[in-house]
């Protein structure tokens, strides 16, 4: 529209500049037509109020232009100072409504973006507390000899100094993955051969709490084209979840198939299973569920690193009758 009011006004600009030619020609030929007593000559009244028309045209166009991007600076200047709640309004041409709704977008990602950091600032303090609260007061009680400095006293230390490097190094994972710098170091790799290997590793634990726990594969299976020590992590996160949320005389499956052109690997436990409302949300970072003792990371990071492969990972459960994860990869090709 502001540009038909431009040429609106264009328009009326030649035409007054056309009439008052005219006018000019008639008077030349005709005589002057006096208007009234003041010696105003028709024509030029008529050259006037076209201008003044032309005018009142251009200042609308303007200020239908001007007063949206004056909008738009004001609300850049908020988000410059950190106030990613500006909102302009989406009106004007087609062009600076397009902006407008451009800008609003940009500034609902900025502020889900900003929402979602201070919460995994929180997130990240409060799983650093417990372990260096641990590692703090079992030391200090070490040092004033309430605890004599034999191994049982210093364990609790230990496994709290464990539990940090874990979190250390999931969270520099989760950083390279978000940064598109997650390094693969891909090979052929036997998917059969490292589920036996990952369930032989968690063998005797299950042993321990009276779970069984089996590997199957199926026919033909192709090598995976995979970085073996990240899909390993992946592999051992997922039967740990599985064997903490099992109960005494559960069963824990890993399978492996082909799938079409992916290697299919699969964990199956006969636990608990997820709640409903929290089963949409299990692959977000410092999800737990109720009761689990873990970081709420694992699933995160499994995602991540399926995903910087190429594949896929997927969940399906009911409560009280178990979980899947289901991982498709991509498999070898000669």
């Amino acid at each position: 529209m502001w540009r038909f009011g431009c040429l609106l006004a264009i328009a009326v600009g030649f035409a007054t500049v056309a009439l008052s030619l005219v006018a000019w020609l008639v008077e030349s030929a005709t005589g002057a037509a006096q208007v009234g007593n003041r010696g105003i000559h028709a024509p030029q009244l008529a050259f006037l109020l076209l201008v003044a028309i032309a005018i009142a045209v251009a200042v609308r166009s303007v200020r239908r232009v001007v007063t949206p991007l004056r909008g738009l600076i004001t609300a850049a200047g908020r988000v410059e100072e950190g106030d990613y709640s500006a909102h302009v309004s989406e009106r004007g041409s087609s062009e600076l409504r397009s902006v407008a709704r451009a800008f609003n977008a940009m500034t609902a990602r900025l502020r889900a973006d900003d929402e979602r950091r201070r919460s995994f600032l929180a997130d990240v303090t409060h799983e650093l507390r417990t372990p260096l609260a641990v590692i703090r007061g079992q030391a200090e009680a070490i040092a004033d000899g309430l605890y004599p400095g034999d191994a049982e006293h210093l364990a609790p230390i230990i496994e709290a100094a464990r539990t940090l490097e874990v979190l250390t190094e999931d969270l520099r994972t989760l950083a390279l993955s978000e940064a598109g710098a997650l390094a693969l170091a891909r090979e052929h790799v036997d998917l059969v051969a490292l589920a036996h290997d990952a369930v032989a590793a968690f063998q005797a634990r299950a042993g321990s709490v009276g779970i069984s726990l089996a590997a199957d594969a199926g026919e033909d299976v192709p090598a995976a084209d995979i970085d073996p020590a990240r899909i390993r992590s992946v592999l051992g996160n997922l039967l740990a979840n599985a064997l903490r949320h099992t109960p005494a005389g559960g069963t824990v499956r890993v399978a492996v198939r082909r799938s079409g052109d992916q290697v299919e690997l699969s964990v199956a436990d006969s636990g608990e299973g997820i709640p409903a409302d929290l089963l949409p949300h299990v692959f977000e970072r410092f999800v737990k569920g109720p009761g689990s003792t873990g970081s709420g990371l694992g699933l995160a990071i499994a995602r991540d690193v399926v995903t910087a492969h190429g594949g896929t990972i997927g969940i399906e459960s009911r409560q009280g009758a178990g979980t899947t994860v289901r991982l498709e990869l991509p498999a070898a090709r000669a």
